[in-house]
């Protein structure tokens, strides 16, 4: 069968579409084939490069010290155990097995570059090479290297005081408790929590995308008032839903001058809704990085898909992919995608893994082994089973790191150590060689390996 495209990229994450984005601005014809929605939708939508030294785990990073900075360049120390200010300057001490050292600070740099193209105003942080610390929505700190705009105000090297406000619907941000487990990490702010009712009768489970269509929408909602108990005419009248939000926080606010709200204030125009609170409330609004479902990863793989659409990628979404046909010459030939029970071939010249790591499915195991099921790439793993792990939660633990290991060019190697396929590379969380939950690095190293597998895979095209 004739080649249909030059490039097919398994996987429709962050490290997928950067790859297909790439290759298509090289002048390739670029499919992504991906199962199910991005994965971005459950992210935070912050992009970390380095947060910590791969030794550090996040139980020694939430007891770290903030710093006294007002700016959004904290002066945060880089000993053992806190947050690395200057994720650039820690890369090239980093394990030889890691992603980073693979592709190289310069690709890294070109990476955050092409992100900060495609996101624009959207986000902030592109200004410095150095981490800004952001309030996450269980109250600890997390340094990163970019963050949405409307997530700016919340920065906690600011030291203005703060009001965080959580909704009774929205049960993974406790905004009392956040405050607390803030103040505990020794912020240099002043901060309150209060939780409310989203003004309006909306249902009780009602999806906090729906609450943010009503923002973003302003629509009318109801509101209820007074108490005859105490003398005072229930009423019941309606507003704009912005307006009703502010009615609803501004008994709480006190002298705070910042307001965080869970990321909810719209899917598509946060600006306009923080704008309107702002104008309401007299104080800057910000948003919190909550759980799934993201709005902020929302945004972000809106952002990143119709880039990818403006420069001519291709998405074919909904089925799994469940295997390849090689070639006699140990070349991928297509992609075997299930429909409906049938193996459907997508053929291309070059191919892109970016289906994830032990989380997202790309790289599976048994009892027995570690494997990556479509191309059954090798994953080096200990033989003892036991040895996977470490005993403490936050131990040292081997399986954190398992993934496929590369070639300098990202193309995947045998247990010889010899490239296994000349036609495929692998980029993201499929790969292994680092703890990204630990070392918060996760959307750093999807962003550089995708950028050199795309532009490698696109530079191989045979013509």
């Amino acid at each position: 069968m004739a080649i249909e495209d030059d490039v097919t990229v398994v996987g429709g994450g962050l490290a997928g579409m950067v790859a297909a984005l790439a290759a298509a601005r090289e002048g390739a014809a670029v499919r992504v084939v991906s199962h199910k929605d991005s994965t971005l939708k459950s992210a935070s939508g912050l992009v970390d490069v380095l947060g910590y030294r791969p030794e550090v785990g996040e139980s020694e990073a939430d007891e770290s010290a903030i710093g006294e900075s007002t700016s959004d360049e904290p002066e945060v120390g880089e000993r053992s155990g806190g947050p690395l200010a200057d994720p650039f300057d820690a890369i090239p001490g980093l394990p030889e097995r890691h992603p980073y050292r693979t592709v190289g600070v310069g690709t890294v740099r070109e990476a955050l570059a092409l992100f900060d193209e495609v996101v624009g105003d959207r986000y902030r942080g592109g200004h410095t090479d150095r981490n800004a610390l952001v309030p996450t929505h269980g109250g600890t700190v997390k340094p990163t290297a970019r963050y949405p705009a409307t997530v700016a105000d919340g920065l906690a090297s600011d030291d203005r005081s703060t009001l965080l406000v959580g909704f009774e619907t929205v049960t993974d941000f406790d905004a009392p408790l956040a405050a607390d487990h803030l103040r505990a990490a020794g912020v240099p702010f002043e901060v309150r929590g209060a939780t409310v009712r989203f003004p309006g009768e909306f249902r009780a489970d009602a999806a906090r995308t729906r609450l943010a269509d009503a923002l973003d929408a302003d629509e009318r909602v109801e509101v209820r008032g007074g108490d005859a108990g105490r003398g005072r005419d229930a009423y019941s009248t309606t507003l704009p839903a912005r307006r009703a939000l502010a009615e609803t926080v501004e008994p709480h606010l006190g002298d705070a001058e910042r307001v965080g709200f869970p990321a909810l204030l719209g899917q598509h125009d946060p600006p306009s809704v923080v704008a309107d609170l702002e104008a309401e409330l007299g104080a800057a609004v910000f948003e919190v990085p909550t759980g799934p479902p993201s709005l902020p990863g929302m945004r972000l793989d809106g952002a990143l898909r119709r880039a990818c659409r403006d420069a001519g990628v291709r998405f074919t979404t909904g089925n799994p992919v469940v295997g390849y046909e090689g070639s006699e010459d140990e070349r991928v030939r297509a992609v075997r995608v299930d429909r409906n029970g049938a193996a459907v071939p997508f053929h291309a010249d070059q191919f892109v893994l970016a289906t994830g790591g032990l989380v997202g499915k790309g790289v599976d195991s048994d009892r027995e082994r570690v494997r990556e099921p479509i191309f059954d790439c090798h994953v080096a793993h200990p033989d003892d089973r036991y040895d996977w792990s470490a005993d403490g939660a936050f131990g040292d633990h081997a399986f954190a790191r398992f993934g496929v290991e590369t070639d300098d060019d990202l193309r995947p190697l045998d247990s010889a150590g010899t490239v296994a396929v000349d036609n495929l590379r692998a980029a993201g969380a499929v790969l292994g060689g680092y703890d990204f939950a630990a070392e918060k690095s996760g959307a750093g190293v999807s962003l550089a390996t995708g950028l050199a597998a795309g532009r490698a895979a696109a530079k191989e095209v045979s013509r």
